[in-house]
């Protein structure tokens, strides 16, 4: 008897060497018994540790990123010394010794011929480009001339250079914030205390220990999407801003519900955050969220979330065949309205056509 020619073995035995090659290989997973009581249970699903509707959670500190609108306010802007005085500064003038009738002592904006109007008795004196000093020995020379014993206190009360930092500022594609005549700074990445306190160090550059409020006016950087299939005509996406309160069912009502092309299907793709670990997959179940107002799986939406509403998958078939027979009806038309028309002109000859 050969051995080494399979086919030149009995069956009998080669069906024997068979069935025990099969039962010692790897493949024979599915006959390994089963404990029924493990001594330590499974680790719960993925699922059950995501937020949703009654189990929401707070999202992290806000980051500021491109493009959010910043909202600053000064609240201390005072230039170091010495200061020259600039157009539309606001200076507050003092004066002892002025007519009863016609005191001085209020705040004067330096108008945009670089001088105060102290009213007609007294008229304009030039200031700009003088410290602060500098102007009020200028202001009390020119009042002396017509007043005796005549003394000036003159003091800074809002610098121009405060309307260039205080309202809104957009951070751009550079993660910056303009501020004028100051410079810029960058904030992308920081969070609102963060971002102040490099807003308030660029300030120092001219101005004496600043103070500034920052607060975030339009959080356009954090959104979810809703990605709705289309049943044959392609998909929708819409791009939502985050508020950190959203759900499943807030985010379908935002567009108006579910349309007629699409199922019920829906899931919620998750992205990993900075590539670190794996994407979540959340599969939703609608009609328990609707008809049985159950939470389970209205999940609590994340910056980043891709909603996805599946299509209608008979919905799409019938798209998909009116696509493909509608060109063939357009040249069956066209053929048929011209036949009718050869048989008329036949018949009827040009006149009686139409």
């Amino acid at each position: 008897m050969n051995l080494c020619n399979p086919s030149k073995l009995p069956r009998a035995l080669l069906l024997c060497v068979l069935t025990m090659v099969v039962s010692t290989s790897g493949c024979t997973g599915f006959l390994t018994p089963r404990d029924p009581f493990p001594a330590t249970p499974p680790a719960p699903p993925l699922e059950s540790t995501v937020p949703r509707e009654l189990d929401k959670v707070t999202l992290p500190r806000y980051v500021i990123e491109p493009p959010d609108i910043l909202l600053i306010e000064g609240v201390k802007l005072v230039p170091k010394s010495p200061h020259e005085i600039e157009t539309f500064d606001a200076l507050l003038v003092r004066v002892t010794g002025a007519f009863p009738d016609q005191p001085i002592d209020d705040a004067y904006s330096v108008d945009a011929d670089g001088s105060i109007n102290l009213g007609p008795t007294y008229g304009r004196i030039e200031v700009v480009g003088e410290t602060i000093e500098e102007a009020e020995e200028i202001i009390r020379s020119e009042l002396a001339k017509i007043l005796t014993n005549v003394d000036v206190s003159l003091s800074l009360l809002q610098s121009a250079g405060a309307q260039q930092v205080t309202g809104q500022h957009l951070v751009g594609p550079d993660g910056r914030v303009n501020l004028g005549t100051y410079g810029s700074v960058f904030v992308a990445g920081m969070t609102i205390e963060d971002a102040q306190a490099a807003i308030e160090k660029q300030l120092t550059i001219k101005l004496d220990d600043p103070e500034v409020f920052v607060d975030v006016l339009a959080y356009n950087s954090k959104v979810y999407y809703i990605v709705t299939q289309g049943g044959g005509y392609g998909d929708d996406v819409t791009r939502l801003p985050i508020t950190g309160n959203e759900t499943v069912l807030d985010a379908v009502a935002n567009i108006g519900g579910i349309s007629q092309l699409s199922s019920s299907k829906l899931w919620i793709a998750r992205p990993a955050p900075n590539g670190v670990g794996c994407e979540q997959v959340l599969p939703v179940n609608w009609a328990d969220i609707t008809r049985g107002a159950s939470t389970a799986t209205n999940y609590q939406l994340m910056p980043g979330d891709r909603l996805f509403i599946a299509e209608n998958k008979v919905g799409k078939l019938s798209n998909v065949v009116g696509m493909t027979l509608r060109p063939f009806e357009s040249m069956i038309g066209f053929v048929s309205l011209t036949t009718s028309t050869a048989n008329r002109i036949i018949r009827f000859g040009l006149g009686n056509t139409f």
